[in-house]
């Protein structure tokens, strides 16, 4: 069977290993995984040892020391094989705020750890329950007390925990009343889960096999040493992660829509109705002809968006875009899937009802399409505010 993707040449030597790697983790794994509702725990640890979630991690401290390039065409590829990025892709990008704002002492205590697996650093909490995206107004609180912070609140869609050692969290430090600019006043702290105490975390049932929670904060004690940079000074800081996510979620889109191209291509090819392929007709060929063209296009805005994210330039507005053209692609791909198949496809032996299920997450997570749209005309087009 010949690649559909335009690009496989393209870091070729990861695409065949992450593929190989794949391989070992068929069709039949993940759903059983479905059935179980269980979280892929040989499939993350294979993932681990083969260090490709070290791959953001500089080699001093044992990582790969390879770029978001490189990370996005990882999780392209795991995706693109029919597997779930989204068990693990956190411990690539929360490594922004990390690398790029913690303390030399910090990185030598975590990432040697997070790169051997030794340490699995998976959930990143922001979002709470009155908030939304509009995170500049969330209370969770952070008081410093001596050489610790006591830490109050409530977060939702924290994602992972329960197979994480380490939690990036972002928690005010100032109310949001004494601070001149929104922004400011928000800190970011690594929580050492194994550690603390005060924690009550609540499983959120999902559509998709997605382990995420609702976690209570009481009285949380985080050493005042696990700050990550300034006080006050945390949105600035997670920004980094924010836009590295973004790029590396429109690459699992794009997997996603190769893998419901190839899937639809290949099944209208062999299925047979009124004594010729349904791919033959028109009406089943030119949506799928499409749907590829649109994810070849978000394919070369996640390289626009990675290339200046490595470059160490302002990409907010091509990361927010790769998303938003890559979700639509992907959204637009497994759509065509699923109506190629026609009733096949609502079978959960063929896996399409499945990754449906999944990449329809990314209309939603983890920033709506129109979040996007609405960043784009204010900040990149000039229009004014709409919320």
């Amino acid at each position: 069977m010949s690649d559909i993707n335009p690009r496989s040449g393209s870091f070729e030597e990861y695409r065949r290993g992450v593929r190989e790697l794949c391989a070992r983790f068929d069709s039949q794994y993940w759903q059983k995984l479905e059935a179980s509702a269980s979280y892929p725990e040989e499939f993350v640890a294979a993932l681990t040892e083969a260090g490709w979630l070290a791959a953001l991690i500089p080699e001093e401290y044992g990582g790969g020391g390879l770029g978001v390039t490189e990370a996005s065409v990882i999780l392209e590829e795991i995706n693109r094989s029919g597997g779930k990025g989204g068990a693990c892709h956190a411990q690539m990008y929360v490594m922004g705020t990390l690398l790029r704002h913690g303390s030399e002492a910090q990185k030598r205590k975590y990432l040697p750890a997070v790169a051997s697996g030794r340490l699995r650093f998976q959930s990143f909490a922001v979002t709470e329950p009155t908030s939304g995206t509009d995170t500049t107004k969330i209370t969770t609180f952070a008081e410093k007390r001596g050489d610790r912070y006591i830490v109050n609140g409530q977060k939702v869609w924290i994602s992972r925990m329960q197979h994480s050692d380490l939690m990036l969290l972002l928690a005010r430090t100032t109310p949001l009343a004494e601070v001149k600019r929104k922004t400011e006043g928000l800190s970011v702290f690594l929580v050492d889960l194994r550690e603390a105490k005060g924690l009550t975390v609540r499983p959120i049932p999902n559509m998709v096999n997605h382990e995420t929670n609702e976690v209570f904060f009481s009285d949380v004690e985080v050493p005042a040493e696990n700050r990550i940079g300034e006080e006050g000074k945390g949105f600035r800081y997670i920004l980094d992660g924010m836009n590295a996510e973004r790029i590396l979620v429109a690459a699992e889109c794009i997997g996603d829509g190769y893998w419901f191209i190839d899937k639809a291509r290949t099944y209208s090819a062999s299925r047979i109705v009124f004594d010729r392929p349904i791919g033959q007709n028109q009406g089943i060929q030119f949506p799928i002809a499409r749907a590829y063209a649109n994810i070849c296009a978000a394919d070369l805005m996640r390289y626009e968006g990675a290339s200046l994210f490595d470059a160490g330039e302002a990409c907010g507005a091509q990361a927010n875009m790769a998303k938003l053209l890559a979700a639509d692609a992907s959204w637009e791909a497994a759509n065509v899937c699923l109506q190629t198949y026609g009733g096949f496809g609502f079978a959960e032996e063929y896996d399409v009802e499945r990754k449906f299920r999944e990449t329809k997450l990314h209309q939603v997570a983890p920033v709506s399409t129109n979040m996007i749209l609405s960043y784009i005309g204010e900040h990149v087009l000039g229009m004014p505010r709409s919320f």
